[in-house]
């Protein structure tokens, strides 16, 4: 029986400009958390009858061109420096003309107490707007332990925010401002389903407080997990870019080549906390289904199939890690045993990983309730699209031969 250790890699979740910081490790063998304390951030209580609302973009989206695009300067100007550009040049400069206006400055207040005194620290990230009703779509470790929480849009009008409702288990949270919808301009979402290594991507946010600022890179992977701000859970089926991302980028967007989001930028793999040319974006497919959670009932719960990560092949899905205890792992599934052991240090938690490999061979996922899956993003979406306590059967095949595996929900 083999035993592996992860190897220590550092991800540093991306809020930034002097915020409080929240970290974790990438798949890694040694992690640690801090503390989060949450002085009581201020929910909106808004009207859900308003159907603006819960107005979001579709998904998947159209693939027709930007169209018009709107600049600062005038249409017929913008269109004679066009004519000057390489046509890779052009596909850049139309984006950003196009998509800019989407992206929002966040800067937060978070207040602790302490046994004899208060600290106040100030933060920043990036925020994206998601219709004309005001409602914005950034990161939970953005906002979420936020007392004060303000908005700048493209124009340099800002408007306090409410908070929505937050899902730190996938990093996302929903904020809402009452500005005019004149000066809203809300994203198109993409399809994540559908993306590819090695294509182009852009990323557009707040870097170092620097606003709207836009990168350039492909993708560099997919099916990453990453830790999330909920303590020792992890954020599956995420994008890894290597376009440029730094403090600040936290809750951009990341855009194909027709200005489609595809992502929300999230943290980046860093010893220093600055880029190195690996950064992680939440899908937009995941994004996309937390915000109509949030939108209609306030809060997320999933169920979860205590499946950590797993390697997309031709024929299916095979479990790489699965937790000890885990709802699969009672079950009966067939892959890389994770053992995690926790130790603590005064206020801080380390988790030591140890991935043990199934003596009989792995099993090899083919679906869902008889739904096929074919990468880990619909993994992800058709387990959770069931509650804690559900039944769920894996389609799966061991040793050559198709089976069928109920596995309870934890």
């Amino acid at each position: 029986m083999s035993k592996h250790t992860f190897q220590y890699l550092f991800v540093a979740l991306l809020g930034g400009c002097g915020a409080l910081g929240i970290q974790a490790f990438l798949n890694g063998s040694f992690d640690a958390f801090l503390s989060a304390q949450n002085p009581g951030a201020p929910y909106l209580n808004y009207d859900r009858r308003d159907a603006r609302v819960n107005q979001i973009p579709p998904l998947p989206a159209s693939t027709q061109s930007l169209g018009d695009v709107t600049t600062f300067a005038a249409q017929d100007d913008f269109q004679a420096l066009l004519a000057d550009l390489t046509p890779e040049e052009r596909v850049g400069v139309e984006i950003y003309a196009k998509r800019n206006k989407s992206v929002v400055n966040v800067s937060t207040l978070e207040t602790k107490t302490h046994q004899f005194f208060q600290e106040t620290a100030e933060g920043c990230g990036s925020g994206i707007v998601i219709n004309k009703a005001g409602v914005i779509l950034t990161n939970y470790h953005v906002v979420g332990t936020a007392s004060k929480i303000d908005i700048t849009l493209f124009n340099g009008e800002t408007y306090p925010a409410g908070l929505i409702g937050v899902d730190p288990n996938t990093d996302v949270a929903l904020v809402k401002i009452d500005a005019p919808e004149s000066d809203l301009f809300p994203i198109e979402f993409g399809d994540s389903s559908k993306a590819l290594v090695g294509q182009t991507v852009y990323a557009i946010g707040n870097p170092f407080g620097l606003e709207r600022t836009m990168t350039k890179g492909i993708i560099s992977n997919l099916n990453r997990s990453i830790g999330s701000p909920q303590q020792f859970r992890q954020i599956k089926g995420v994008i890894q870019v290597d376009a440029a991302i730094n403090p600040g980028n936290s809750g951009g967007v990341l855009l194909d080549s027709k200005g489609r989001m595809i992502g929300m930028n999230t943290a980046i793999a860093s010893r220093v906390g600055e880029n190195t040319g690996v950064g992680f974006a939440v899908p937009v497919n995941t994004i996309h289904r937390i915000v109509s959670i949030l939108l209609e009932k306030g809060e997320v719960v999933r169920g979860d199939a205590g499946v950590v990560q797993v390697t997309e092949t031709e024929n299916g899905l095979i479990p790489g890690l699965i937790d000890v205890g885990g709802a699969a792992d009672e079950a009966g599934l067939r892959g890389g045993k994770l053992t995690i052991t926790v130790t603590r240090r005064g206020n801080t938690a380390y988790r030591t990983r140890e991935v043990t490999r199934p003596e009989d061979g792995f099993d090899l996922i083919t679906g869902v309730n008889g739904q096929q899956v074919r990468t880990g993003e619909e993994f992800i979406t058709a387990v959770e699209e069931h509650a804690p306590g559900e039944t769920i059967v894996l389609n799966i095949i061991r040793n050559g031969r198709a089976m069928e595996l109920p596995i309870t929900l934890k």
